[in-house]
């Protein structure tokens, strides 16, 4: 099937590769000549894993395709999906511009029949919002051209967004009772429901809706799991253990009761508050949803508050170095919005201290961010942000930061201290090894209450 793809960006851009790497013929429209000409010669805007080797080799079969021609992604395929960005306005509440921009070029170009499928992340309503901007335009060229629009939401992690939408645990669609629409949409995801069916449909309204619900209840859990981590360092009780032993109930699960120092991303943050600006516009006050992003917003703070403790004040931080060991806001991934690393670098230098940092990933990204700054320093490895350093402080959960050479960290650092974000290692151990080591609801952060 033909497939025209608005959007390259994370979202975009791993829905066109998954889609060629089964069969179709995907073309992928972006007003960023710079990106789509870097994609051309294999230049990806994003780091995810896997998804590199299928961009190349798609491209060089030619099943996939960058363009900045908007006419021609029109006149492309009957399909065409949005997967433009919808970044939080300044209420909160998701901004519409580029969803509804590509609306309107599909309106301005189309000469037939399309299906439109919102693959964004939006609002509840957001369709009838592009339905009414195509039938604007097409009433303005007094175009009589019959469209669909399907929402499509995806549920794609950072870091494994590959194998998340090559194999797929759902397929939500909303749409209408339209049998055309339907059987089309099945012959396109047909090639990820060989083993049964993934495929649920529902309304349109449901759908959109099901996006929010599902990333709103993941923050939830977390943000829950961290207040319960605050409270068990005052009841000297460690949150690791509470973990396993709810974790065990399987109608809660291990999945996202992880504490840590806050989560971050793309889709958590804004979708959260997009669905509490949401409920505003309704007139029902969303209590739960509002304390989430409470919470979330003070537990990034607890690595800085844990550090002016340790050391007696915020002012005491002046001319201090601290050793930072991960910048992105997770694992697999060099994306950096909403990080709980920037909002401790950003304390960090208010109070006069250097940071010395490295991730696997992400240091073009905080250059990019940052700029050069005397009071910043990216380094080639978590070994080198060591030397001279006062503090060790672990801000995202690579798997190379776990297995840790205790002896050698000691002997780097000007004080045998380390400030876990994501709890990687057993108090105990740090104990034995002569640290004092702060975690999130465990080892010294008990004591410190």
């Amino acid at each position: 099937m033909k497939v025209t793809i608005f959007g390259t960006g994370y979202v975009g851009l791993v829905t066109g590769a998954c889609l060629a790497e089964v069969g179709h013929n995907v073309l992928c429209i972006d007003v960023d000549e710079s990106k789509i000409e870097g994609l051309k010669n294999g230049i990806l805007p994003i780091y995810e894993p896997g998804l590199e080797p299928i961009v190349k080799e798609n491209f060089a079969e030619q099943r996939l395709s960058f363009s900045t021609d908007i006419e021609a992604g029109v006149n492309h395929a009957a399909l065409q999906f949005i997967a433009v960005g919808t970044p939080p306005d300044e209420d909160g509440s998701a901004d519409l511009q580029y969803v509804l921009a590509v609306a309107q070029s599909i309106g301005e170009n189309m000469d037939s029949e399309k299906i439109i499928i919102d693959k964004s992340t939006v609002p509840v309503g957001t369709a009838d919002k592009v339905s009414a901007k195509v039938n604007e335009v097409l009433g303005q060229r007094n175009a009589d051209i019959g469209f669909h629009v399907v929402s499509n939401p995806e549920f794609l992690k950072e870091g494994a967004a590959v194998n998340d939408f090559m194999k797929p645990d759902r397929i939500v669609i909303g749409t209408d009772e339209n049998d055309k629409v339907k059987k089309l949409i099945q012959e396109l995801y047909a090639p990820f429901n060989r083993n049964h069916d993934r495929i649920i449909f529902m309304d349109v309204r449901s759908a959109e809706l099901t996006k929010y619900a599902a990333n709103s209840l993941l923050a939830t859990k977390i943000s829950f799991m961290n207040e319960v981590s605050n409270l068990a360092e005052r009841l000297g009780a460690d949150i690791e253990k509470v973990r396993i032993g709810i974790g065990s109930d399987p109608r809660i699960g291990y999945h996202f009761i992880y504490p840590g120092c806050g989560y971050g991303g793309s889709c958590f943050p804004k979708d959260v508050q997009a669905l509490a600006r949401t409920a505003d516009e309704v007139g029902y006050e969303a209590e739960l949803l509002n304390a989430v992003e409470s919470v979330n917003y003070r537990q990034k703070e607890k690595l800085f508050t844990q550090i002016c403790k340790h050391f007696d004040g915020k002012e005491n931080l002046n001319g201090k170095t601290v050793a930072l060991w991960g910048l992105a806001f997770k694992p697999n991934t060099d994306d950096m919005r909403e990080a709980s690393s920037r909002v401790l670098m950003e304390s960090l230098w208010d109070a006069g201290a250097k940071v010395q940092a490295f991730d696997p990933e992400s240091m073009e990204e905080t250059k990019r961010i940052y700029g050069e700054r005397d009071d910043l320093a990216l380094l080639d490895s978590k070994e080198d942000c060591l030397s001279n350093a006062d503090m060790l402080v672990i801000c995202t959960e690579w798997k190379q930061f776990r297995a840790a050479d205790f002896s050698f960290i000691k002997e780097k650092l000007n004080n045998p201290v380390i400030f876990d974000g994501r709890n990687l290692y057993e108090p105990e151990t740090l104990k034995n090894n002569g640290f004092k080591y702060y975690a999130i609801g465990r080892g010294d952060s008990i004591a410190a209450i």
